[in-house]
């Protein structure tokens, strides 16, 4: 296959390559200090770090599957990826944006634990339910993109080997193929629907609960600590769901190619890239932490 990419903006492509790797170099640095101060820092061996170093490592292997490939492209002129890499960079696109759904869900869950049953908190989310929540999230992915994989590269392809997008994703590899696809596509948008829906009522039911406890609080100072531990974790759904959910729930003819590019381009690069600023920026724990880890006391 030849992906298109950005080439409707050749004259751009210096200036695209440089802010991308710019992206790219804070995404990994981000992401890789919260997964070391984390491990690192006693003070954060709290469920609530231990999801958000899964958090962080899916958005590193995510970035990883997508963006050293793009930065490649840009500098080329023919843009080609293999049968076999294209249908492996699409089932681990399916498998990681999958395993981030079902993290976030769990990360909703254990806020709302800690707010509305503290007292509880240390068991209900002991070591061993934390590991068995991450570990259902990182496999939830897997039959998902396995069979929507095998399933769409078993098509016959013909005609136009170019795909409209910078990777590999389902929608534009589905272009190519030259039958009759009714069925992939139905069953595709209902695995998509349960994969988002079901995380996001659980977020949306611990949230309803989490601001109905935070309002019952007597104090002014609690209700703003509480709705503090929360605030970085839903502007990072808030993120999340809209960019994803808008590519992969509306149907793929209401978007234009270069529309779905500049949407992918978000969730892609700048929703991974913000993640570990939206945790760190305002959360002294974690400032303290990375002082306390590179030798600053």
């Amino acid at each position: 296959f030849t992906l298109q990419g950005f080439s409707h903006l050749a004259a751009l492509q210096v200036f695209l390559f440089e802010g991308i790797l710019i992206m790219f170099l804070i995404t990994m640095t981000g992401n890789f200090l919260i997964i070391i101060v984390a491990t690192a820092d006693p003070a954060l061996h709290t469920p609530m770090y231990y999801f958000l170093k899964n958090l962080a490592l899916i958005e590193i292997c995510f970035t990883l599957n997508i963006v050293p490939k793009m930065l490649v492209d840009l500098l080329l002129e023919r843009k080609v990826i293999s049968f076999f890499a294209c249908a492996l960079q699409l089932s681990f696109v399916i498998f990681l944006i999958t395993s981030e759904c079902f993290l976030l869900g769990a990360m909703a869950y254990d806020r709302y634990v800690a707010i509305c049953h503290p007292l509880h908190y240390a068991i209900m989310m002991n070591r061993r339910v934390c590991l068995r929540m991450v570990i259902a999230c990182w496999i939830a992915g897997i039959p998902l993109s396995v069979g929507l994989t095998g399933w769409l590269f078993s098509y016959p392809f013909c005609g136009s080997k170019e795909i409209e997008h910078f990777f590999c994703d389902i929608a534009p590899v589905l272009d190519l193929v030259c039958s009759d696809t009714y069925l992939f596509e139905l069953l595709a948008f209902i695995a998509t629907v349960i994969i988002v829906l079901i995380p996001f009522i659980l977020i949306a039911a611990s949230y309803i609960q989490i601001i109905h406890a935070i309002l019952q609080m007597p104090s002014a100072e609690g209700r703003r600590k509480a709705f503090f531990t929360c605030i970085a974790h839903l502007v990072v759904v808030t993120l999340f769901y809209c960019t994803t959910g808008l590519i992969h729930l509306k149907p793929k003819s209401s978007f234009l190619a270069n529309s779905r590019k500049l949407v992918a381009l978000s969730y892609t690069i700048v929703t991974p890239m913000l993640n570990p600023i939206i945790y760190s920026l305002r959360n002294k724990e974690v400032k303290h932490a990375l002082k306390k880890t590179f030798g600053r006391r």
